[in-house]
């Protein structure tokens, strides 16, 4: 039995893995204002009440893993850097460890995802998968033959910062014209806003009472009304996630590109256009090396899965 544990900003959830199942969920507020060790000191403590609300002890449990935002060195257990809370080179894994003597292991939380998704979720019938997740940004995920990869000293797969438009908008990353500048949620509710301002009878009105408002939903409700400026908004929107798709389909060719964030829960709403795009233009035709367009099944769980998962392969 192995305990993930998936590390956020405002709170950190767990719970145990036990074959498939997760058992014993729990959460902790999490804050940038504490320190480093006494957020360890929180995650071991939660470690334990997992444990315990699964109707098991500590002694149960062979391993930890920790999915945690930032650059990781997961193979020292390390969060190089998490800008939000300001930590630099913080032995995350060492400090959790020495609080619970269990072995405990630290990934990033994005390629904690990609994993549950891979062995427990949308992925768990492919070998080859990339899960991109949309959201204020372009998270993402890679496996490949069925293991986690993460790059030269966990540095790689970053998927969101890759160009799909050259000279284009600035990224809070340094370059310009980045994949998620153009479709992650945010670009979404960007181009949302635009399109309500240069359209006021559009439908996106009625379900945002300005553009200000407006959110990852509002062009999905009104496209369901026949909404032609909804349409517009989707058609450039799929455009863009549909480079930045075939990007990734003709460098790795994984078997299933896995979308995750919100709006994945529009389906195949989002997932068709989406496919209609991408298929013509792919380099390798489908009838050769067929690929699977679809959402992830997860949900916030996904990170849970990824990170216990990644401690049971790691002991």
């Amino acid at each position: 039995m192995v305990i993930g544990i998936d590390l956020g900003g405002m709170s950190a959830k767990a719970a145990l893995l036990s074959g498939t199942k997760l058992e014993g969920k729990s959460r902790v507020v999490t804050s940038a204002d504490a320190p480093a060790e006494k957020t360890a000191l929180a995650l071991a403590e939660l470690a334990v009440q997992t444990a315990e609300k699964a109707g098991k002890s500590m002694n149960d449990v062979q391993a930890i893993g920790i999915g945690s935002p930032g650059v990781i060195d997961s193979a020292n257990g390390t969060v190089v850097s998490w800008t939000n809370f300001g930590w630099r080179n913080v032995p995350l894994g060492a400090l959790v460890e020495k609080y619970t003597g269990k072995k405990t292991f630290i990934l990033n939380d994005a390629n904690a995802a990609a994993l549950g998704e891979a062995k427990f979720g949308a992925g768990k019938n492919f070998s080859d998968s990339v899960l991109l997740t949309l959201g204020t940004g372009v998270g993402s995920g890679i496996i490949l033959g069925g293991k986690l990869f993460e790059g030269f000293r966990s540095a790689g797969g970053e998927l969101g910062h890759t160009v799909i438009c050259m000279d284009g908008e600035q990224c809070t990353c340094g370059r310009r014209g980045c994949f998620e500048r153009y479709a992650s949620t945010t670009a979404l509710i960007h181009l949302t806003q635009e399109e309500m301002r240069a359209d006021r009878e559009s439908l996106m009105w009625k379900f945002a009472v300005s553009p200000d408002e407006a959110d990852g939903r509002t062009v999905f409700l009104a496209l369901r009304e026949g909404d032609a400026a909804a349409k517009r908004v989707l058609d450039k929107y799929i455009a863009a996630l549909g480079e930045g798709v075939l990007n990734v389909i003709n460098t790795f060719r994984p078997q299933a590109i896995i979308l995750g964030g919100g709006i994945s829960a529009e389906g195949e709403t989002l997932l068709e256009p989406l496919r209609r795009y991408v298929r013509p233009r792919m380099y390798v035709s489908e009838d050769y090396a067929p690929i699977a367009l679809v959402c992830a099944s997860l949900g916030n769980d996904a990170g849970l899965y990824g990170a216990a998962q990644y401690a049971f392969e790691r002991l």
